[in-house]
């Protein structure tokens, strides 16, 4: 219980340092922003440590932060091949053949009339469809290696991007769009100059929901079918062996790798529309 309370203890000093923090005329510095965030993920971990030790509770049922950092520092081998082949080659294949697919169908749809009442529908329904139901299919189709998960994250990232695209293609005001005819520009140039660089807050949108998407898309349709290797089929295997501390360890590397993509959407986000509202100061 000893550990139980000091955790206890620790947890209300760093709340109360956080509320100061955040309260503080220092709030807004960049220094504050990153401390506050961290020490309250630090806290989180203090206390999920405590409680586990405090309680006994058993590590199958939930092993400490400690054991899951000593076990991912002893299997960094397994995670390496884990992370290749789950998210460089499934996952980020994927999202890169998924934005490309919904960016040209979002041209053609802002194009035509026809297929926007056409496509866009069709964009809704592959948006519904379950990821159990896909995942196997899409397996059965490609095969057990990456190329059937980066189908699935195909899938499951293309409605977004596709919505967002559009949505931010029309987002200019006619009298802009009349200015630009008034000059004589064509449809190229029009979506070059005005359109396309309106869109970007819209499309970096859609680009930020597809970043989680992908990589649950990918970990999930590995529960399917894959090689020995990747990281749902380690969650899969570990938890069948009870392996929980190495669940963690792969649950932990996912969660490090979507916060760095999103982090990469966002970096490339503020220096693309620097000139947006939401960027300023």
């Amino acid at each position: 219980m000893s550990a139980l309370f000091a955790a206890l203890v620790f947890w209300g000093a760093a709340w109360a340092l956080n509320i100061w923090l955040a309260n503080s005329r220092f709030s807004t510095t960049r220094v504050v922003r990153l401390v506050v965030p961290v020490l309250f993920g630090v806290t989180l971990l203090v206390l999920w440590e405590g409680i586990v030790r405090g309680l006994n509770v058993s590590v199958v049922i939930l092993p400490p932060p400690s054991m899951v950092a000593q076990t991912f520092a002893a299997s960094t081998d397994i995670l390496w091949i884990d992370f290749v082949q789950t998210v460089l080659k499934g996952a980020l294949r994927g999202f890169i053949i998924g934005f490309l697919a919904a960016f040209i169908c979002a041209i053609a749809i802002d194009r035509s009339a026809f297929l926007t009442r056409g496509l866009l529908p069709i964009g809704n329904f592959f948006a519904a469809l379950p990821i159990v139901g896909v995942a196997p299919i899409m397996v059965n189709w490609f095969g057990f290696d990456w190329q059937s998960k980066a189908a699935v994250v195909v899938v499951m990232v293309f409605f977004p991007i596709l919505v967002n695209t559009v949505q931010g293609l029309r987002a200019t005001e006619a009298m802009q769009r009349d200015l630009m005819r008034t000059y004589g520009a064509t449809y190229t140039q029009t979506l070059m100059k005005l359109r396309l660089p309106a869109a970007m807050p819209f499309i970096f949108n859609g680009l930020k929901i597809a970043t989680t998407l992908a990589l649950i898309g990918a970990i999930v349709a590995e529960y399917f079918g894959s090689p020995t290797r990747g990281m749902g089929f380690r969650i899969s295997t570990g938890v069948g062996s009870l392996s929980i501390d190495l669940v963690w360890a792969e649950i932990a590397v996912a969660a490090l790798v979507g916060t760095t993509f999103y982090g990469i959407i966002a970096w490339i986000e503020k220096r693309v529309t620097f000139w947006h509202p939401s960027q300023r100061g």
